[in-house]
């Protein structure tokens, strides 16, 4: 009998933990989603992250008699296959038939006119935390057009896989797509806080704000790992690429491939213009990763960093050892291909110039410290989970 009595409650305290450690996303929480859509014409902002179990988000409410009248799409399409910067076209969901409108390309904000017959709006993309990354900022223009137009935003939060708060906040004069917001590039935010922030910070055109509710994720705090159950975009594949990326993404301005065109986007580096290892790859055109790749079809020489740890937040020191490689080279002019576009990246002027200065990480750090210590205090007001 007491054995029966221990084991019973070695079962109820399994079960119970394992309850308590799974993390439920906003859009798995039907009971408070689907009372807020009833009788409602709803758009979705999705894409093929915008799962619930093993559903899509517009499959499940469709069968559960939500009147999904259109679906918005951002970067990389409805179901995330499309090529970073392909301009993505609108269409209509096969299964469903229900309209798709992209958010990329030239129109990057619903028009009033798509706006138009919809009661409230539903966003739900997997973010990854990095502030360039741009499924941000189709939230922040969807923000704008319901502000504009009257119509209320629900967000079902994800957690932020990438989850620390790093790296140079954005200059005023170098806001664009890929940096939307006066953040660093890691925020530290999940969509939902970082939508808080943008309403509370008075971010919107005109310094509207946004009706907005947000769903939190249930079983999850800030910190604590997560693990993408679908890959975000074509060239993160995985945990280690989405933990490198913050890091890599500033070498698309320089003449270092990531990798896209690989089967380890954002997990190898190099260039034929060098050879610091043995470690070689040849890009290539790959459907679902990148069909038109840097360097398609050529070795680029560099490393391999699949199985090494990755920053615990952002680094230059990738970008730091190439352009010194480049340098000793006499190839240092060649380095910053597109300097431009990296400098909007990282959303500073002064990290390129420091670079070539001969600037240690640690110094260029120090540069932007203490507004990363301001924004910490900002963000704090807009925290929906336990750090």
């Amino acid at each position: 009998m007491k054995t029966k009595y221990l084991f019973l409650v070695f079962l109820w305290y399994i079960t119970n933990t394992l309850s308590a450690q799974k993390v439920i996303n906003g859009a798995e929480q039907m009971d408070k989603l689907l009372p807020l859509l009833e009788g409602k014409q709803v758009a979705l902002v999705v894409n093929h992250t915008s799962m619930t179990g093993n559903t899509h988000l517009l499959d499940t409410l469709v069968a559960s008699g939500v009147k999904v009248a259109k679906v918005f799409a951002p970067e990389h399409g409805f179901r995330g296959n499309a090529d970073a910067g392909e301009t993505i076209k609108n269409g209509k969901d096969i299964r469903t038939g229900v309209p798709i409108f992209s958010l990329y390309g030239k129109n990057k904000k619903p028009t009033a006119e798509q706006m138009r017959g919809v009661d409230v709006v539903v966003f739900d993309i997997q973010d990854v935390g990095a502030r360039f990354y741009t499924y941000i900022s189709t939230m922040h223009y969807v923000m704008e057009a319901c502000a504009e137009n009257g119509k209320p935003l629900i967000i079902t939060d994800r957690p932020n896989p990438c989850d620390y708060v790093d790296g140079p906040i954005r200059q005023k004069d170098l806001k664009s797509f890929v940096s939307m917001h006066a953040i660093p590039v890691l925020h530290g935010c999940t969509v939902g806080e970082l939508a808080q922030m943008i309403n509370g910070e008075g971010w919107l055109a005109g310094k509207r704000k946004c009706e907005l509710t947000v769903i939190p994720v249930e079983g999850w705090k800030h910190g604590q790992p997560y693990s993408l159950p679908v890959k975000p975009s074509p060239n993160l594949p995985n945990n280690q690429a989405i933990a490198l990326y913050p890091s890599l993404c500033p070498f698309e301005g320089t003449a270092i491939s990531v990798g896209r065109g690989t089967h380890h986007p954002f997990q190898v580096i190099g260039s034929p213009d060098i050879q610091l290892s043995s470690f070689r790859f040849q890009p290539q055109a790959l459907e679902g990763f990148d069909k038109n790749p840097m360097y398609k079809d050529r070795y680029c020489y560099g490393n391999n960093l699949r199985s090494l740890p990755a920053p615990k937040g952002f680094s230059l020191k990738y970008v730091l050892t190439y352009y010194q490689t480049y340098k000793k080279m006499g190839k240092a002019d060649k380095f910053f291909t597109r300097p431009q576009w990296f400098d909007i990246l990282l959303g500073n002027h002064t990290v390129r110039q420091q670079i070539i200065q001969g600037a240690t990480e640690e110094e260029i750090r120090a540069g932007w410290q203490e507004e990363v210590e301001q924004y910490k205090k900002m963000r704090g007001k807009y925290l929906l989970y336990e750090e």
